[in-house]
């Protein structure tokens, strides 16, 4: 794909923004950079570019669309944006950032998707594949924008790179080239339904994943999510089902207390879930889909053992900050929806006390109240959702409000006995208050550690 000379719109200025535009600047293209961000919010960002060039600032020209030779969507921007309309109507091609990286990459890709557990599934994959020896490297929507890897020569020249990509449905979006070699949904339930006007929408954004697959691809899915598993019946890719919940034909699933891996004609028995240090059960079903993607990737059996008994997990996902006079405070600031909200609150036996809050994205915190009956002594709010959430909850759980992370953190320990869980998890977005969920998170492991040092005294 030559670049060279070619007027190109990047559209969203942020980390990923960033990559592309030094990218094709890198390569000679005549770039323009438009956000509705003004210059001196955006200034950090200008100041990493490799090269002075055309800045479109505080809102979108319409002329700067339909002047381009093609468009470079941001994962964060709304892709139905009358300018981008516009531009479509008038055939100008319009691709995401990894579209983009793609058609400049050679190697094998395994892309993750889903509305929950995307992280911690490309992290396990990733970690599989390196301890068994793979060129392998880990992008998307963690760590480097996959831009950002094509100027980086693999190890060996002699063996295949592996790309492990998490996508969200923004990234899938925009893409027409893109292929998975395996690709991997995880599940699908309501999210981002301030992106998307119908549901469907979100399924389709979602299902984009498998586009491009032939027959020497894998397909990868939830046989326990009833969206993902519709999903199975269509594909063109010989398709690769695991479950937590049954027993399955063909696929990974658990059984007898132990992940089975069947398939090919073989069956294996990995390992007992017991030895398994993640909690809960959703990332029980993230290393079931780690478990198909190593499997068909040919990592051995003693790699995977080994790999799933000493991952710990990650940050600001149900991660462990500490424990003060009995009391255990865990960071799940990554839940920011409703389906890993309640995958949360089910990892849990403890009594909990639960800071919830943060931009609402439509979401029906209604959903949560089985759970939020059965374990939550108190839910403290913070941020623009809280009256929302408590007059979704405040009937079945006592609620105080909070004007900080600081206050939250203090108000739970409070109302804590010895034994019970202080857990952040959100449930919304965190733009309301904080840069992003891994601010969030970190701002609640200050406040505690601060709480603390003030009651170690």
């Amino acid at each position: 794909m030559n670049v060279e000379d070619k007027k190109i719109l990047v559209v969203g200025f942020a980390r990923s923004g960033l990559s592309a535009a030094n990218f094709l600047l890198k390569r000679g293209a005549r770039v323009t950079i438009t956000d509705t961000k003004s210059e001196e919010d955006l200034k950090d960002w200008i100041a990493q570019l490799s090269k002075p060039t055309t800045l479109s600032l505080g809102g979108h020209i319409r002329e700067d669309f339909l002047g381009a030779d093609f468009i470079v969507l941001s994962p964060g921007v709304p892709s139905n944006l009358p300018e981008l309309l516009t531009a479509s109507e008038r055939k100008i091609p319009i691709y995401s950032e990894i579209e983009l990286a793609y058609r400049f990459l050679d190697g094998k890709f395994i892309g993750v998707s889903g509305s929950n557990g995307k992280t911690t599934t490309t992290t396990l994959i990733g970690e599989l594949l390196k301890s068994s020896g793979h060129d392998c490297v880990v992008a998307g929507n963690i760590g480097l924008p996959l831009i950002q890897w094509v100027d980086t020569a693999p190890r060996s020249t002699s063996r295949q790179r592996t790309f492990v990509v998490e996508l969200s449905s923004f990234q899938l979006e925009s893409i027409e080239k893109f292929k998975c070699d395996i690709a991997l949904l995880l599940n699908v339930s309501p999210d981002h339904q301030d992106r998307y006007e119908k549901f469907a929408d979100y399924l389709h954004a979602k299902e984009q994943i498998f586009l491009n697959q032939t027959s020497e691809d894998f397909a990868v899915l939830n046989a326990d999510n009833p969206f993902t598993l519709k999903m199975a019946s269509h594909r063109t890719a010989p398709v690769v089902l695991y479950s937590r919940k049954q027993d399955l034909k063909e696929g990974v699933f658990v059984h007898n207390g132990s992940i089975q891996v069947n398939w090919g004609g073989q069956q294996q028995r990995l390992m007992p879930i017991s030895e398994i240090r993640l909690k809960g059960k959703h990332n029980l079903e993230n290393l079931l889909a780690a478990t198909a993607a190593g499997f068909l990737s040919g990592v051995d059996r003693e790699v995977m053992v080994e790999t799933f008994r000493t991952f710990a997990g990650l940050e600001h996902r149900l991660e462990l900050v500490r424990e003060l006079q009995g009391v255990a405070f865990y960071n799940d600031s990554k839940a920011t929806n409703m389906d890993s909200a309640s995958q949360a609150l089910q990892a849990f036996t403890e009594p909990l006390l639960v800071i919830m809050g943060g931009k609402d994205k439509g979401a029906d915190f209604g959903v949560l109240r089985p759970w939020i009956a059965e374990k939550v002594k108190l839910l403290v709010l913070l941020g623009a959702a809280s009256d929302k959430i408590s007059q979704s909850l405040g009937s079945i759980v006592a609620t105080r409000r909070a004007k900080d992370m600081k206050q939250a953190v203090e108000l739970a320990y409070e109302n804590a006995l010895p034994g019970d869980t202080v857990l952040l998890s959100p449930g919304c977005t965190s733009f309301d208050m904080f840069d992003d969920f891994e601010h969030r998170g970190r701002v609640f492991k200050e406040m505690v550690n601060q709480l603390a040092e003030t009651k170690e005294i």
